[in-house]
C-alpha cells in the first residue's frame, strides 16, 4: 500500500507564499506523474500542476506565473511553490500520484489565503 504524506499547509495573507510537499511512502515505484488538485467550498475539483517523469510541467492558467511544481527524483516527492497568493487560491489542496501506473490520492491539506 503507498501513502502519499502531504504537509505545507496553512493560513497565510494575501501576497505571501507556502510550499506544499507530497512524499510517497515507497519511493521504489516507477514515476510516471505527479500532480496537486484543489478543491474550494461550493467548486469542482480543479487541476493546478503536474509534473510528468521528463520533468514537463503544465499549470492551470489562473496559477501560471505564480506557482512552480518540483519532484525529488530519488524520493518520489513533488513540491509546489505557491507565491502571490490571492484569497481565491483558498481551498484543500490533493496531491496525486501515478506511481507504477496505479493512481494514488493524499488527503488532501487545507490553504487559506486571508487578511
Amino acid at each position: 500500500q503507498v501513502q502519499l504524506v502531504e504537509s505545507g499547509g496553512g493560513l497565510v495573507q494575501p501576497g505571501g507564499s507556502l510550499r506544499l510537499s507530497c512524499a510517497a511512502s515507497r519511493s521504489n515505484l516507477r514515476f510516471i506523474a505527479m500532480a496537486w488538485y484543489r478543491q474550494a467550498p461550493g467548486k469542482q475539483r480543479e487541476l493546478v500542476a503536474i509534473i510528468s517523469s521528463s520533468s514537463s510541467t503544465n499549470y492551470a492558467d489562473s496559477v501560471k506565473g505564480r506557482f512552480t511544481i518540483s519532484r525529488d527524483n530519488a524520493k518520489n516527492t513533488v513540491y509546489l511553490q505557491m507565491n502571490s497568493l490571492k484569497p481565491e487560491d483558498t481551498a484543500v489542496y490533493v496531491c496525486y500520484a501515478n506511481l507504477s501506473w496505479r493512481d494514488y490520492w493524499g488527503q488532501g491539506t487545507q490553504v487559506t489565503v486571508s487578511s
